[in-house]
């Protein structure tokens, strides 16, 4: 399993300091509990989990506890995906970005929050 430098993490949880990592099927996540939402996002939290290597077609994914009520419409592919015995729910998601295999861990959340916007 890839392990990530302790700076990384770091960063991470300065996002959500109850930061906790987990791992199943070989993948590594990290769980972001009560994570901040931005402005216009319903709820205003939510827990959220890192998944900072390929899966599903991505280069990474983060889900949700529960859907988000948005400003603009997303596309919700990921309902009711099972990971760490609970279920979780990712919007399509395709950051703009160059080069998505170095970006560091708390610059995939912040990517998935511009998308919430």
């Amino acid at each position: 399993m890839k392990e990530f430098p302790e700076d990384q993490v770091t960063e991470l949880r300065r996002l959500c300091p109850d930061l906790k990592r987990a791992a199943e099927t070989d993948r590594p996540f990290f769980l972001l509990p009560a994570l901040a939402l931005p402005n216009g996002c319903s709820p205003s939290s939510v827990d959220a989990l890192l998944c900072p290597v390929p899966r599903d077609g991505y280069p990474f994914r983060l889900f949700f506890a529960e859907r988000i009520a948005t400003p603009k419409q997303r596309n919700w592919n990921s309902q009711g995906v099972r990971i760490l015995e609970r279920n979780w729910h990712a919007f399509s998601w395709m950051a703009d970005q160059k080069d998505q295999n170095d970006l560091r861990l708390a610059q995939m959340v912040a990517l998935h929050m511009r998308g919430l916007r």
